[in-house]
């Protein structure tokens, strides 16, 4: 399964849409929580309003080590 953030490339650069980013991220990165392969996902959403928005993921994985992963996300 895969993320619905692809969707976002048609909206408007609006503060909803960085809500809906980050509700989309944690529904893709749910199974890594649920399967025990991470410990806590933290998804912060950076939206400057310049079309794009820029996702910070913090994972910690199931040995507790942190992962900083930054995900850009085209919007109109």
């Amino acid at each position: 399964m895969g993320s619905r953030l692809h969707e976002l490339k048609r909206s408007k650069d609006l503060p909803r849409v960085g809500k809906l980013a980050k509700q989309y991220a944690e529904q893709a990165l749910q199974p890594l929580l649920d399967d025990g392969r991470a410990q806590d996902i933290t998804i912060t959403v950076e939206q400057p309003h310049n079309g794009w928005l820029n996702l910070q993921i913090d994972i910690t994985d199931a040995t507790g080590n942190p992962q900083v992963f930054r995900h850009p996300v085209r919007v109109n």
